[in-house]
């Protein structure tokens, strides 16, 4: 709408454009990353100077977000980009945008949105039993370890405790942390009454800290526990080849350097890479306190830190603890008739030596990989699996401690 004060004889010439985008339009300062779409409108009115013009708009539907706020703008052609000298939002609370100019130009208003988040729900009772019963079996071997660690030899003994250290408060932070503490904090809908030029057509708000700092302390937890298993099977393997000779001087300091190094190095190139304050998704998710690993479509992004920071380096440790494990079937079924032990072996106890061992190694976690790969009933059951499976994983510590022993 076009009002101006102008006398009854006067002659006006009014021209309008309706552009459907903006491509025209390109700008430094409004950077939109979602797949919208903004018009402008451009107007004249030849040699006559408009004093007031209002436009109305009418808010776009952009699935899963909400308008969180938008701007009033026209294209100035001194700086080639948007501007908002002279324009200003009008009656917000009637349900269309609508903007007051007090020139006629090219307008246009820029729009940001926010990601209507949908939490997850609380972990189920099979998730909470299961933790709590890994936690209580993991706390015993820890226990167990330490009081009887005169009766073996020290590299095994504190190999274990560091995988159950690790377990033990992987467990802790997931029962307790998961889910994320935002989802109870009221966020205000509410649009702003200042018009500025808006950086983004997605908004994002500014991390609070907890939820970040418990996806850090998870992966972090998650990747050590892998990391020494690995170094445990490493240490398997040291001890097949070398019968006689035993492992090398210095393996214990290494593995330490490397069990709880190792990680560090992985949860920081992921919090330098992905991390930052005012845009934490791209490191974290919003609806649980954990990796990211979708895109805005919602479809598995190798790009994001989900793979990189944990299934690449979880997945290149589990093929290395899956081949000591092949190494270690193979020589647990050859008999030596030298050996007595080996010749009056049973098969059953062999399987239980490759199981129990197979078990510590953490090769287990591959349901978690199928649980992520698959939806609906499938990724159901194998979430099932995944928790009887990792809940009986600490019943098998101490025997395979015995086993490898003997």
């Amino acid at each position: 709408m076009i009002s101006d004060q102008l006398q009854k004889n006067s002659n006006i010439s009014a021209g309008f454009v309706l552009y459907e985008n903006d491509l025209l339009f390109r700008s430094r300062a409004f950077q939109p990353t979602l797949n919208t779409r903004r018009m402008v409108i451009s107007g004249t009115l030849g040699d006559v100077k408009a004093q007031h013009v209002t436009l109305r708009f009418l808010p776009m539907n952009v699935s899963k977000k909400s308008l969180h706020d938008f701007a009033c703008v026209f294209w100035d052609y001194s700086v080639n980009d948007w501007s908002t000298t002279g324009c200003s939002k009008a009656n917000l609370s009637t349900g269309s945008l609508q903007c007051s100019c007090n020139h006629t130009t090219n307008f246009a208003v820029l729009m940001s949105f926010r990601m209507d988040h949908k939490y997850a729900e609380s972990l189920s009772a099979i998730s909470i039993v299961g933790c709590s019963l890994s936690i209580l079996g993991l706390i015993i071997t820890v226990i167990f370890q330490i009081i009887t660690r005169k009766s073996r030899k020290s590299a095994p003994t504190v190999l274990l405790v560091n995988i159950c250290v690790c377990l033990t408060i992987f467990y802790f932070l997931f029962l307790f942390g998961i889910d994320n503490p935002n989802r109870n904090l009221k966020t205000d809908s509410s649009v702003s009454e200042k018009n500025v030029i808006l950086p983004s057509d997605l908004h994002q708000d500014p991390d609070r800290g907890p939820c970040t700092a418990l996806t850090a302390l998870m992966q972090y937890f998650l990747l050590a526990t892998f990391t020494w298993n690995t170094l445990y099977a490493v240490h398997i393997f040291i001890l097949i080849r070398k019968t006689l000779s035993g492992p090398p001087s210095g393996i214990l300091l290494i593995s330490l350097v490397t069990g709880w190094g190792l990680p560090a190095v992985v949860v920081a190139i992921s919090l330098g890479v992905a991390y930052r304050v005012n845009n934490p998704l791209g490191y974290r998710r919003e609806d649980f306190c954990w990796l990211e690993s979708l895109n805005q479509d919602g479809k598995f992004d190798f790009g994001k830190p989900m793979f990189w920071g944990f299934l690449l380096p979880v997945a290149i440790m589990l093929l290395l603890n899956t081949a000591v494990l092949i190494h270690f079937g193979f020589a647990t079924c050859k008999k030596d008739p030298l050996l007595n032990s080996t010749a009056h072996t049973s098969m059953r106890k062999r399987f239980l030596s490759s199981f129990s061992l197979g078990v510590l190694l953490g090769l287990t976690w591959v349901l978690g990989y199928l649980v992520l790969s698959t939806t609906g009933t499938t990724s159901y059951i194998f979430s099932i699996l995944f928790c009887v499976c990792n809940t009986t994983q600490t019943e098998v510590h101490s025997m395979e401690i015995q086993k490898t022993k003997e």
